[in-house]
Parts: structure tokens; C-alpha cells; sequence
């Protein structure tokens, strides 16, 4: 079957609405989708975010069952697709393993269920969120993730600033970190961007401000949107 993933770096852009930035690569992404299961875990309030969710894809003629209504396995069977949604990567994480999740889903999609993520659920796609920007506010099982695609993600990236009076490490100074420790690809996602797989093609979708590819022992490289990255996908990374 087909795996065909849509991974947003966000969920909403500033003056836009939710995912309306991403209108275009959802309406292909989803075409052909009836029914949709929408992972709400990163956040507290389940039914509010399902809800909002069901709004922003009521446009693409989608039917939107939250993973929290029901049962979720049996959800999952009757939906060409499934949307993990933005938050905290810990809490949905968590969830993910408390429920019995991870498995399914990774399952279904790779038997033709349509993948969609943004930030938290772009980061579950990887196989570990030890690139997420979140603080742990509560503690998973495992950092292991769905493994999706066979690199990691740095989801909401931001360039060091010239100047800046923040003494924190930079972005780019904790992927790096990460790096030393952890020998596999880490893109860095700007706003506005996102990925999609088909099957064995990866291709970087968005706006102009694209990426940027960390290797270790390598320079970062700048990625710009429209590039193929369909080599990332033979990926093999080794985790400390």
C-alpha cells in the first residue's frame, strides 16, 4: 500500500486561521477522505480540540471522529485517515502508549491510512521526539515514537538571531547537542513549511523560508521549499 504522510511544521500561521496556511497540501493530501480520526492527546480539553479541528475540515468535506469517542482501534479501522494534532509532545506521547496506540496507527498507515501531523504529531511521526521543543510535563514511557520516517524533526525551527540578548542555547546549538549524542539526520522545519510522503517520495512543501538539514560532523545544509528528500527516507540512525 501507499504511505502517504502530510507533516506540518505548525498548525496555524500569523493572520491565518487554523491550517489555513496549509489549505492546498491538505486539500491533496485528503482527497479522496470520507472519514478522519483526530488525535486530540496533546492538549487537555479533548472535545474543544476535536472540535476545532472537525471546523477546519469541514471545508474538505471530512467527517471528524475524535481517537477519545469511541473506541479507538475500531475508529481508526473505519477512517481513511488520522490527524494527530499540535500541543505538548510528552502529554500526546504518553497517551499514545497509555492507550495503545502507537502500534495501530503505525499499522494502519502503513496499509494506506492517510497520516497527518502538526508539531507534536509531526514529532510522534519520527522515531523518538528527542527533537521536540517542549518542556517534559509529564514523563512517557519511552522517548521511542512511530518511526514514520526514519529521521528526526525539529518542528517550529528558528535561527539564531545576531545580536540577541537571550543567553539560552540557540536552536541550532541544541540540535547540535542532540548530535553528539545521536548519530541521525535532523531537519529543521521553519514556519509555514511541511513534508510530504508518498511511499518512497519525500518532498518539503510551504513557504519560501524552507529548512535547514543537520548531519553530525556536517555543516547544516539549506533545504528550500520544493526539494526532494525522498534520500532521507533510507535513513539509518543510531540513538544513545
Amino acid at each position: 500500500m501507499l504511505m502517504r504522510l502530510l507533516l506540518l511544521s505548525n498548525s496555524t500561521a500569523p493572520g491565518r486561521r487554523y491550517l489555513e496556511h496549509a489549505t492546498d497540501a491538505l486539500a491533496e493530501t485528503l482527497d479522496g477522505v470520507r472519514r478522519l480520526v483526530f488525535v486530540p492527546f496533546a492538549l487537555a480539553d479533548h472535545d474543544a480540540y476535536t472540535a476545532k479541528a472537525a471546523e477546519a475540515l469541514a471545508a474538505f468535506g471530512v467527517e471528524v471522529t475524535g481517537a477519545h469517542q469511541g473506541d479507538p482501534i475500531a475508529l481508526l479501522d473505519a477512517a481513511q485517515a488520522v490527524f494527530v494534532g499540535g500541543g505538548n509532545t510528552f502529554r500526546l506521547l504518553r497517551e499514545l502508549y497509555a492507550r495503545e496506540l502507537l502500534a495501530p496507527i503505525r499499522d494502519r498507515v502503513a496499509r494506506g491510512t492517510v497520516y497527518i501531523g502538526s508539531s507534536a504529531g509531526t514529532n510522534v511521526a519520527c522515531p523518538s521526539i528527542r527533537t521536540t521543543n517542549d518542556m517534559p510535563i509529564v514523563q512517557p514511557p519511552s522517548f521511542d515514537a512511530s518511526g514514520l520516517v526514519p529521521f528526526q524533526i525539529n518542528p517550529h525551527y528558528l535561527d539564531p538571531v545576531e545580536g540577541d540578548a537571550h543567553m539560552g542555547e540557540t536552536r541550532e546549538e541544541r540540535i547540535l547537542q542532540f548530535l553528539e549524542e545521536n548519530d541521525v539526520p535532523v531537519l529543521g522545519m521553519r514556519e509555514g513549511t511541511w513534508l510530504r510522503r508518498e511511499d518512497s517520495s519525500l518532498t518539503l512543501g510551504g513557504v519560501e523560508a524552507g529548512a535547514r538539514l543537520f548531519r553530525r560532523d556536517e555543516k547544516p545544509v539549506e533545504i528550500e521549499s520544493g526539494a526532494d528528500l525522498s534520500a532521507l527516507l533510507e535513513t539509518v540512525g543510531r540513538f544513545r
